[in-house]
């Protein structure tokens, strides 16, 4: 009996990774999956037969992104991408500043426990996970505290992906105003990326650079986290990663030959955010959801939409 049993765990595990494998590897042929399909596909992926590779899903979501975003970089100008700097640097400071306040106070009335509170809100107001994951170790997060906050951020993160270019064409917004709001109402770079692709190339250079300069705020907000809480965590991470995006959009302004092989690296980083959306919703298993709870995901929820609301507003005012 044992051993029938062993067997069957073993063609099931099997079928599991096959399954897994085929669609991962169908995410880089774009006229197949699109990046919103991805997603829609690791979710029923994780909900159904389960992540063979779970344990190795974070990491590689990880490595993966910032791999991809690096090699946007290729696609970009430097004037550009200071214009659009310059741009979204007030309005992302004012959005920044007001969700932290805004989702320590509603955490408070909420009475969500203090750190899964500021992680759901720094995750809003920075760059999701990536700032969930950089923050956890600084405060020194609980397991149940950090898989709370990301199980939150990850599931308004899927629907931000559908809902926001929706939103976008029924407003007839510019490449311009489209860009900026995903880049500061959307909380993961790989959703801001994955949104502002399917809107449109301009829309998606704007949106990758504000983006990426409202990630950079991972290291003030670690250092107020740590004095707030009072820990003397590990030393603060710095998202290197960005700093090779700026490398490589140098290397795109200035050095011709580079253009030979621009498309071959654009090409990698779209369908590398492909495969990174199919891995984030993977990991969206039925436990994370469930240990979600009500009160964290309503604060993420209400947080959420009065931030992409104010912020659209202002896009809509100012641009």
């Amino acid at each position: 009996m044992e051993i029938k049993d062993k067997i069957v765990v073993i063609r099931n595990n099997r079928i599991r990774q096959i399954i897994f494998v085929t669609i991962a590897i169908t995410c880089f042929i774009p006229a197949l999956i699109s990046p919103p399909i991805a997603l829609l596909l690791g979710i029923v992926i994780a909900q159904t037969v389960g992540h063979p590779y779970l344990h190795l899903n974070q990491k590689a979501t990880h490595i993966l992104l910032q791999a991809s975003v690096v090699g946007l970089g290729f696609g970009m100008q430097v004037d550009k991408a200071l214009e659009t700097g310059k741009t979204s640097f007030l309005l992302t400071l004012t959005f920044l500043s007001f969700t932290l306040i805004f989702g320590y106070l509603l955490g408070k009335l909420l009475k969500i426990e203090n750190k899964t509170s500021f992680l759901i809100a720094v995750g809003t107001a920075i760059c999701g996970g990536s700032a969930i994951a950089a923050i956890s170790p600084v405060i020194r997060v609980q397991e149940k505290q950090l898989s709370i906050a990301l199980g939150t951020i990850f599931t308004l993160n899927a629907a931000a992906l559908f809902i926001f270019p929706a939103v976008g064409h029924a407003l007839d917004l510019s490449q311009l105003q489209f860009g900026i709001w995903s880049a500061i109402a959307i909380h993961d770079t790989s959703s801001v990326v994955g949104a502002a692709n399917k809107y449109g190339p301009e829309a998606l250079a704007i949106a990758t650079t504000a983006k990426l300069g409202r990630a950079l705020w991972i290291i003030p907000v670690a250092f107020l986290a740590a004095y707030l809480f009072k820990t003397n965590g590990p030393k603060v991470k710095i998202p290197w990663f960005i700093g090779l995006f700026v490398v490589a959009m140098l290397a795109n302004s200035y050095i011709p030959s580079i253009h030979n092989y621009q498309h071959i690296f654009t090409s990698f980083a779209k369908t590398g955010l492909t495969l990174t959306l199919f891995l984030i919703g993977c990991g969206l298993s039925r436990k994370l959801i469930i240990e979600m709870g009500i009160k964290p995901l309503l604060q993420g929820i209400i947080l959420w939409v009065i931030i992409s609301l104010l912020s659209l507003g202002a896009v809509l005012y100012f641009f």
